[in-house]
């Protein structure tokens, strides 16, 4: 039995916790909800539960979700996210954002024609000298 695995959509990314990104930076959702909300300062513009995106992005919040700074905390320390209208959640600055190097899909390509050549030669090998025996 021949099994291939395809290197198609392999990388996936899981997070153990939700997350904002706002100004190269990663803030991590508590479950603090805050009431002295200070200004508007930004909005998610990006969302995935798969992979990592450009801009301020989240793996939860929607886009257009809302950033906004809390009244006396910097927010070198942490924002607030409206998780619903007029409800605001504390996010934790967490470590600077890096986003993975985007996927080359020729080197995909190319590692998917490999594993199937090194899939299926041997077992076409196998088969040409199986039947070569049989019909002797």
């Amino acid at each position: 039995m021949i099994v291939l695995i395809s290197p198609f959509n392999a990388i996936a990314t899981s997070w153990a916790f939700s997350f904002v990104v706002w100004n190269d930076y990663v803030y991590v959702m508590t479950d603090e909800i805050v009431t002295d909300i200070e200004k508007e300062i930004g909005e998610v513009t990006a969302y995935s539960d798969m992979e990592e995106l450009p801009g301020s992005f989240s793996n939860e919040f929607s886009v257009g979700t809302k950033y906004f700074s809390i009244t006396n905390i910097s927010t070198e320390e942490a924002i607030a996210v409206e998780v619903q209208s007029g409800t605001y959640q504390k996010a934790l600055r967490e470590n600077k954002y890096k986003e993975r190097e985007p996927v080359d899909e020729n080197k995909t390509l190319s590692g998917f024609i490999l594993l199937l050549l090194i899939i299926l030669l041997p077992e076409g090998l196998y088969i040409s000298i199986k039947n070569i025996k049989n019909s002797s």
